[in-house]
């Protein structure tokens, strides 16, 4: 189960940081942007997170 809640988490920050950097890319607001970016980075690391557990069975 800890599987799938990790990717969703990770599916969920992934789009919040793509709409960040979105929206600092239209106001030229470099910082709103560099937050979507790492924001988009913690999403990836979650995925690979559910995808790791999916492979061991929930043992991490």
């Amino acid at each position: 189960m800890g599987e799938l809640k990790d990717k969703a988490k990770g599916l969920g920050n992934e789009a919040a940081g793509n709409a960040k950097q979105a929206a600092g890319e239209a106001t030229n607001n470099p910082r709103l942007d560099a937050e979507g970016r790492a924001q988009e980075r913690k999403g990836e690391a979650q995925q690979v997170k559910g995808e790791v557990k999916g492979a061991l069975g929930d043992k991490v």
